[in-house]
This record gives structure tokens, sequence and C-alpha cells, in this order.
């Protein structure tokens, strides 16, 4: 049974490429010193060789590209210091060292003063990233520090010329390598930032040992690239190279020509970029002609003449009208409807009043008789008085010849010594009234006498 759940085995393929992955994950960035020993130099160019000590020995391969880059040719023999991929070459099984990096011995103490430099530069903040510029999109003029007799500066000037052809370049001249040339190459970026013409500066040279590239690690140059005012580009050396310099400029570039291609636009590219934009433009005003086009039409179908528009309005209210009319007589006949059911709610309800009417006209005919009794009654009574009011009647009396004497106040005169002399009388007689004046007595003995 405890064979049964045993682990699968591995194959062979499977546990060299387990083991190649833990040691290129585990084993980074480590020097490894030795003698050279069995040197072989293939057709290809690369070079096999073991690394030895007095205990032990491992493989390497050093390829034709960086071996291209080492001061000296290798030799059988020499000490030396290597870093690069820490491996197995899976195939065979075989533990080895991929080498990108070669220095001789006796250089350690240069790559120790290089990371001390560099782990108190770095502690200043020099390298942050927060230092870094951007470089400019299109500049105007490029300043390019290095020497006249490099071939570093052939391979800027040609890559600009080809890329964009009206980019001026600006030469600071200043020795890349030897005694005192750290202070030349300050000096001309300082320069450069004094007369402030460009737009960005490459730092340049090519590749060389550690120390051929040295000048680039002194401190007063990487300072000096720290404090540039002028966006920096460093192309120092070839890809494995890495200066000091590299880590203070704003953008590091693995070759000079590299540098040159970072910044400078492509003119070929800008020019398909634009062709391509021409043809996107074109594209874009295309289609929104054909959208416009096809709105104008529908548009258009849309678009009626006055006259449509009036008879179709006149139709619309035509159809208004006759709804109008047909809610108007639901609604009349909704309220007859609910004016019948109302009444006959309401003869339901009434009190029957026909009996109340019958006897209401009786006493109506008795009142009216009654009233006719009385009013015949009254009337044959005023015929008798007045028949006894005309016997007894003053004009009775009157109509005998007698008359009534009566003064401005209506008073009836009778006592004819009570009359004043020009007092006013009124004499009444059957047939109307006259009005005299009193006269004097002997006067009235005259008329009397007469």
């Amino acid at each position: 049974m405890s064979d049964f759940f045993a682990p699968a085995a591995l194959s062979v393929s499977e546990l060299n490429a387990y083991a190649r992955q833990l040691l290129e994950d585990n084993l980074i960035d480590l020097w490894v010193g030795g003698e050279v020993s069995n040197l072989t130099r293939a057709a290809s160019g690369h070079f096999y060789f073991s690394l030895k000590d007095a205990r032990a020995q491992v493989r390497c391969v050093l390829f034709k590209g960086v071996a291209q880059q080492l001061s000296q040719p290798l030799q059988e023999g020499d000490h030396i210091e290597v870093a690069g991929k820490i491996s197995i070459y899976e195939a065979r099984g075989e533990f080895q060292i991929t080498i990108n990096a070669v220095r001789y011995k006796g250089l350690g103490q240069l790559y120790e003063a290089y990371e001390r430099l560099k782990q108190q530069l770095t502690a200043e903040g020099l390298f942050s990233k927060e230092r870094k510029r951007p470089l400019p999109v299109h500049p105007k003029v490029v300043g390019v520090v290095t020497s006249l007799a490099a071939a570093a500066l052939r391979d800027v000037v040609t890559t600009l010329r080809r890329r964009h052809s009206g980019i001026r370049v600006i030469v600071y001249p200043t020795a890349v390598q030897g005694a005192g040339s750290e202070r030349q190459i300050a000096a001309a970026i300082t320069s450069a930032n004094q007369q402030a013409l460009a737009d960005v500066l490459i730092i340049c040279r090519g590749g060389g040992s550690i120390e051929d590239l040295w000048s680039y690690n002194e401190e007063i140059v990487v300072r000096t690239v720290a404090d540039s005012a002028i966006p920096t580009v460093s192309g120092v050396g070839h890809e494995t190279d890495f200066t000091l310099t590299d880590f203070a400029a704003d953008v590091r570039a693995p070759t000079p020509t590299a540098a040159a291609e970072l910044v400078s636009p492509d003119m070929a590219q800008l020019r398909h970029s634009v062709t391509q934009w021409q043809k996107r433009i074109h594209q874009l005003l295309e289609q929104r002609y054909y959208d416009a086009s096809q709105k104008l039409d529908w548009l258009a179908r849309q678009l009626k003449h006055p006259q449509q528009n009036w008879q179709q309005q006149q139709q619309q209210l035509r159809d208004l009208a006759r709804l109008l009319q047909i809610g108007m007589q639901r609604q009349i006949r909704q309220h007859r409807q609910n004016l019948i059911q109302q009444q006959r709610s309401l003869e339901n309800t009434r009190p029957q009043t026909i009996h109340a009417l019958q006897a209401l006209e009786y006493r109506k005919q008795q009142l009216h008789q009654i009233w006719q009794n009385i009013f015949m009654r009254a009337q044959q009574r005023l015929q008798q008085q007045t028949s006894v009011l005309q016997a007894v009647s003053p004009l009775q009396i009157l109509a005998r010849g007698y008359s009534v004497v009566t003064n401005q106040r209506g008073q009836v005169i009778r006592d004819a010594n009570k009359l004043k002399t020009g007092q006013y009388l009124n004499i009444r007689f059957a047939c109307g009234e006259r009005s005299v004046q009193v006269a004097p007595p002997k006067i009235q003995s005259d008329l009397f006498d007469n």
C-alpha cells in the first residue's frame, strides 16, 4: 500500500528545469573570482572555460558580444572576477555561469569604492525617481558631452541626422578617460547649463573596461549630472556597462546610439503617424458626412409643404371636434340618466299631496263663496248709507239755493260780526266756488239799499 501512495517521480528534464529555476531566482548579482582554466574559443567566437580555485571549479560561458567588450583578450591562467546568470545547462545537467561582466583581479577596490559612493548618494536621494524629469518630446537643440574623436559622437550625430534632420547639435568637447577627465566632463556639463542653448543633454562615450569608464563614477561628475537644469541622458559604454552617471541622469540609455534615439523623434515615424492621423481624420470626416447626409435625407422626408401641414392640422382639428362632440354627447347622456334617476328617487321620497290639494281647493271655493257673500252685504249697506248721506248732504241744501261761506282756513263763517274789512272769504255754491273780499260796512249798506 505504501508504494501505491508514493509521490510520482520527476523526469530528468523536469529536475534540471526545477534546479535551473531555483538557481536563477536565488543567485542574483553575485561576483565570483577564480582562475581561468581549460579556455576554449569556438568558431562562433564564444569562449568556454572553467573558473577554479584550490578546491573546486565551475563551468563558464563567455559569449562573443561580451568578450568583444573586454579591455584585453581572455587568456588561460588569468585571475578574473565574473558576474552573470548562475544556472544549469539543462541538456547536460551542467552547473555553469553565463558571464555578462568580467573584471580582472585587483579591481575589487574600484568596485568597493563604486559601491560606497553609490550607497552614499542613494542615501542622499540623488538617484531617487522623484528627481527624474521627462525628456522634451520635440527638442530643437541637442547638446552632446563627449570627445571630438570618439566614435560615440559619430554614432550620435548620424542617428540624429537619420531620425530628424532638423535637430541642431552642439558638442561640448571633453576627455572621456584618463587623469583629470572627470573634471573636464563636469566642466563641460556646467558650461552647457550656463549657455542654456540645448533642450536636452547627452553624456556619452563608447564601451571599455571599468578603468576606462571610471571617470563617470567620480563624485564630481555624478553630482554635476544630478544638478543639471537641462534634462540629461546617459549613454556611457555598452548595454552591460553601468556607471553612477547612469543612475544620476534623468534617463539611462544602453548605448550612445540608443541615447540619440531616445532624445530625437523619428521623422519617419512622425510622418507615418501624421499619415495615420490623416487617414483617421478622413475616415471620421467621411463618416460624419455620411451621417449628416442620412440625417439630411431623413429631415427632407420629414419636411412637408405648408398646404400639407394645414390639411393635416385641419384633419386633426376635425378629429378633435368629433372626439369633443362624442365626449359631450356621452356626458349629456350621463347627466340625463343621472337626472332621471334623481327624479325617480325624488318621486319615491316625495309625500302624497293629492288629497291635501283637493281639500285645499275645496277650502278655496268655500272662502271665495264666503267672500262674495260678505262683499254683497257690504255693498248693500254702502248703498243704504249712501242714500242716507245724500239725503242729509249739504250739497242738497246748496242745490236749493243756499251757499257756504268759509275763510281762507276753510272755517265756516256763521257770524257776520266777526268779519273784518278786507278779509278774503270763499263762497261755495251748488255749482262752483268764488273768492270775495269783505267791504266796509257803509259800502255794504249801500249795496244792500240798492
